[in-house]
């Protein structure tokens, strides 16, 4: 069916100005200034609400992440409306520490159970540990022979649950992903978990100071768990490497930065704005460890915080296009996901409504209508239709 869009101030993430769109077979045919007319399409009026871009979240555990306390504490698989409702039009799963008894076939299978709900979906091999828990017997084949299959990771440094990699470990992994990328043209990264050890980006240094690979290869996450670690990674972004935010809740006494006050920080400090990106960490645990790396507590990650720090991005001042590409198009481009992150012709119809208050009201994922109204359309086969979304 034909969707016609009109009056839609459109943030692509750039300010376009009021458009209208035509969409059709999960993709945007039509972006114009100018009135269309299509004859049997739906017409909706979105009355100068703003349209922006599906959010990409680019680290999730979505076969649930935990473990880390004994078996119960293993934090089950996030159904497909945690992601929708969240503005989540896109995502990547990641095995975190229990890579033993969750594997890339169970990740696999997850990514796939999304898409078979209309989520855009991919994944990582591997998790946490070496040697590399892979598919196939290699990081290089999972990538090029399994198409959800886009890097490796997340691959745990400076922490006290990794396996203490060293450099050539590091590296040739890398180079495997890279390779792998070359070949198929999917992203091709390593993805790096980053605990709160004083090593911080050490490795990465190393790895970059003594190889050829391109700084696009290692892409670091949590960077916001530490500062002096943000400052690592403001450094390592000008050297090229794309550099990602969590988007975990940080209490004021923490020696850490939250996601919103992360974001103004990298673009205020002056380093490649497109070289950052924001995600959730859904479905992680989110422990707190004493001095003999026992849990005294834990929390979970949730899809929900995205639009959480959108929303006090904007109440801080930051505009709207300043702050959308970290969610959107910086995703897209360094997960080489190219008809994802942006509003433009031919991109896939996964576009977001929001309120006056800066709230989702509308998600649409590959022109379907997953959220209308606040109230969720489209859930996953064990999940209770057409509840109120609870984000």
């Amino acid at each position: 069916m034909l969707i016609l869009i009109k009056n839609a101030q459109v943030f692509a993430p750039e300010n376009v100005g009021i458009r209208q769109l035509l969409l059709g077979g999960g993709r945007i045919l039509t972006l114009s200034e100018d009135e269309l007319v299509a004859s049997g399409a739906a017409i909706i009026d979105l009355e100068g609400r703003r349209l922006v871009p599906g959010f990409i979240d680019g680290h999730a555990h979505v076969t649930g992440g935990g473990g880390e306390s004994g078996f119960a504490s293993r934090v089950p698989p996030l159904p497909l409306s945690r992601f929708s409702a969240a503005g989540v039009t896109s995502v990547v799963g990641v095995l975190g520490t229990d890579d033993t008894t969750r594997d890339t076939k169970s990740l696999l299978a997850q990514t796939r159970a999304l898409r078979e709900g209309g989520l855009g979906a991919w994944c990582h091999t591997g998790g946490y540990h070496f040697p590399v828990v892979t598919l196939t017997g290699s990081v290089r084949d999972d990538i090029v022979h399994i198409g959800p299959v886009i890097g490796v990771g997340e691959v745990a440094i400076s922490d006290h649950r990794s396996s203490q990699p060293t450099l050539d470990e590091l590296l040739r992994v890398a180079s495997d992903a890279h390779v792998a990328g070359l070949i198929t043209g999917k992203a091709g990264i390593v993805h790096l978990h980053l605990g709160d050890g004083e090593r911080g980006l050490e490795l990465v240094r190393a790895a970059l100071h003594k190889s050829e690979l391109p700084a696009r290869v290692f892409n670091p996450t949590h960077i916001n768990r530490r500062k002096a670690l943000f400052e690592e990674a403001l450094l390592l972004a000008s050297s090229g490497s794309t550099v990602d935010i969590t988007a975990f809740p940080v209490a004021a006494d923490e020696d850490a930065w939250a996601a919103d006050v992360a974001l103004i920080r990298y673009l205020d400090s002056g380093a490649p704005a497109g070289r950052i990106t924001i995600s959730s960490d859904g479905g992680g645990c989110l422990p707190v460890f004493n001095e003999q790396g026992e849990i005294t507590s834990m929390d979970i990650g949730s899809p929900a915080s995205l639009p959480a720090t959108l929303a006090r991005l904007l109440q801080q001042g930051l505009t709207l296009d300043e702050a959308l590409p970290a969610f959107t198009s910086n995703v897209a481009n360094i997960l080489r996901l190219h008809d994802r992150g942006r509003i433009a012709v031919g991109q896939a119809a996964d576009l977001l409504v929001l309120d006056d208050q800066d709230n989702i009201s509308d998600v649409m994922i590959a022109g379907i209508w997953h959220v209308r109204d606040g109230r969720q359309k489209i859930s996953g086969p064990f999940e209770l239709q057409g509840s109120n979304i609870d984000t």
